[in-house]
């Protein structure tokens, strides 16, 4: 139990207090103590929504911080919940409603509690740009993982021993993103004015690849340096190192939860409500994935790193899919990630059983 509380207790903290102040925007707005509760229920279901979806972002962060000294880790699960929570969830759909229309940053700011139907249609508007890079990111980490030459362990063979193969061609990956990413282009329909979208998609997807090459290059040079003969020089590279890796699970949170935002409007259009259930979610995913890297739950069991990455795989395609314009339930792409971790998660335990009976 106290392994529990140490775990989660800061999140179930930030819960109640999100979930308090929820209550007090409901009871300000409505005037009645039920409508307190009815806002607070509303953000307590987004949160759960936001941890049922990103379960797989959970077990992708955990094999990056495993790798991640303490500071950084710390990091993690207070600026980078800061920057989830307040910079993706508010921050940023502010700036993109504010960078496609003529309204001044107030006008955008005021619109969210005088108009918020007329902000979630700008926001919604920008929905092919945002499925664009989200989508594209996350394919450059699903196949990132899966076209790799050197890895030897493989959960579904006949899928992943052709993709493994086929990662001796250089860059083959980024190359397989690129064109996936320019056929959904040609599928995009037009806006509600007439205005093609293709371009801006893959204009969006080839900027999600390039921010993806960044982050890893960027990584792999720190990762790379040498540490020389002094404790102070490996201090050092260990630091830039985790801020490279600490860059990576921030964009990688965000190509996951912006597209979550944009759906969150179909529960309520309060940006304020979505932030703090939405926020809930984020802080017991980071929770989730600390846990995750402390009790070595990938070293345990073996498969669960690989239905993550088939999940996200899975999401990337949504994505682009709702891009072309087939809207795809958030409940649907919940239930296929869930599914292919608990599936990844059966194969392990009889992978275990098996190894102990030998």
């Amino acid at each position: 139990m106290s392994s529990l509380f140490r775990s989660f207790g800061g999140s179930f903290a930030f819960t109640i207090v999100c979930l308090g102040v929820a209550f007090w925007l409901g009871y300000r707005d409505g005037g009645a103590f039920t409508a307190g509760l009815a806002t607070m229920f509303t953000a307590g279901m987004l949160g759960i929504l936001e941890v049922s979806l990103s379960f797989d972002n959970a077990v992708v962060n955990a094999k990056v911080l495993a790798g991640m000294n303490h500071f950084w880790r710390k990091m993690f699960l207070t600026v980078g919940v800061l920057i989830a929570v307040f910079g993706m969830r508010v921050v940023f759909p502010l700036i993109i409603v504010w960078a496609v229309d003529t309204f001044s940053a107030a006008e955008v700011i005021r619109m969210t509690w005088e108009n918020p139907a007329r902000f979630q249609k700008i926001l919604a508007d920008q929905h092919v740009v945002v499925a664009g890079f989200g989508g594209a990111f996350l394919w450059m980490v699903f196949t990132r993982f899966f076209f790799d030459h050197e890895k030897e362990t493989h959960w579904l063979g006949l899928l992943e021993r052709p993709l493994s193969k086929a990662g001796k061609m250089e860059a083959v990956w980024v190359t397989f993103t690129m064109i996936i990413s320019f056929v959904f282009s040609r599928y995009i329909p037009p806006s509600d004015t007439g205005v093609a979208m293709g371009p801006a998609f893959l204009s969006a997807s080839m900027l999600g690849i390039l921010v993806f090459l960044m982050v890893e290059g960027l990584s792999s040079l720190l990762g790379n340096e040498e540490e020389g003969d002094t404790a102070g020089t490996a201090v050092k590279t260990a630091g830039t190192a985790g801020f490279a890796a600490f860059a990576y699970l921030e964009v990688l949170d965000a190509s996951f939860s912006f597209d979550g935002v944009i759906g969150a409007f179909a529960i309520t259009n309060n940006l304020f409500i979505i932030a703090l259930g939405l926020g809930i979610g984020a802080m017991f995913v980071r929770s989730l994935t600390i846990k995750l890297v402390e009790v070595g739950t990938l070293q345990t069991y073996t498969y669960l790193e690989h239905g993550a990455f088939w999940a996200i795989g899975a999401l990337s395609l949504i994505m682009y899919l709702s891009a072309a314009g087939n809207h795809i339930p958030e409940v649907v792409s919940g239930t296929v990630g869930l599914a292919l971790i608990a599936a990844s998660f059966v194969s392990s335990v009889m992978l275990n059983r098996r190894s102990t009976q030998a």
